[in-house]
């Protein structure tokens, strides 16, 4: 099984701070895992996300992503890795309320220059229908639910194919029926093979993971 991330001694500070936000991570994901992360507010849990998701870079340590020594590539070689690589599923869904459902989902792809406009169409249509939200293409977010407005955001995560979904408490803003229907729409991803970690408080969303994984005050813990 392909190693898509490896953390090896990972420490991040944030700037003027006296303490670590993380300390001496090592950690593993395999294509096809789905690893849920534990931890209370303050815990680390989404610093390390912010790692994992290319948008800060560690104070000291290794991440390789795909083989590749993160601390080695220049910032246009980051946001070409993170845009291709990496899907991202927020909390507050991001969508952007002046675009429609389409555009909103055809968004990444138009900052993937090795996939021509004309196959926009068809991979956003893919990936609404694996969502279950392929009549939609004209609505816009104002005029979804909460619950159909996060399947609108793993769609956009979805389009470029990436190796790997990073999801930070998607289900935070949402109900627990629709947080329901969002995690069976996770873990129907993961068994159509994708490879998903999951930053989460709720242990039994975690629960829905294969593997589960405890932050505690930026100490990545043994599996819970």
């Amino acid at each position: 099984m392909k190693t898509l991330i490896k953390l090896q001694n990972l420490h991040y500070q944030y700037p003027k701070a006296e303490t670590n936000a993380l300390s001496d991570i090592n950690l593993s994901i395999d294509s096809g895992d789905y690893l849920a992360i534990l931890g209370t507010s303050g815990s680390g849990k989404s610093t390390l996300l912010s790692i994992l998701g290319l948008i800060n870079r560690p104070t000291k340590g290794e991440y390789f992503l795909l083989g590749t020594a993160t601390s080695a590539l220049t910032k246009n070689s980051v946001a070409l890795l993170k845009n291709r690589e990496i899907g991202f599923i927020f909390q507050n869904f991001n969508l952007l309320n002046h675009l429609d459902v389409f555009n909103n989902v055809a968004l990444p792809l138009s900052y993937n220059s090795a996939i021509p406009r004309k196959k926009y169409a068809e991979l956003v249509e893919q990936a609404l229908l694996l969502v279950g939200m392929e009549k939609f293409e004209a609505r816009f977010p104002d005029q979804l639910s909460g619950g159909q407005q996060q399947r609108v955001a793993i769609a956009r995560a979805l389009v470029n194919s990436p190796s790997l979904i990073l999801a930070d408490e998607p289900t935070g803003n949402l109900d627990s029926k629709t947080s329901d229907q969002i995690f069976a729409v996770l873990d129907e991803l993961h068994n159509k093979g994708k490879t998903i970690c999951l930053i989460t408080h709720d242990t039994n969303y975690a629960k829905r993971a294969k593997r589960r994984l405890n932050m505690i005050d930026g100490f990545l813990k043994a599996e819970v």
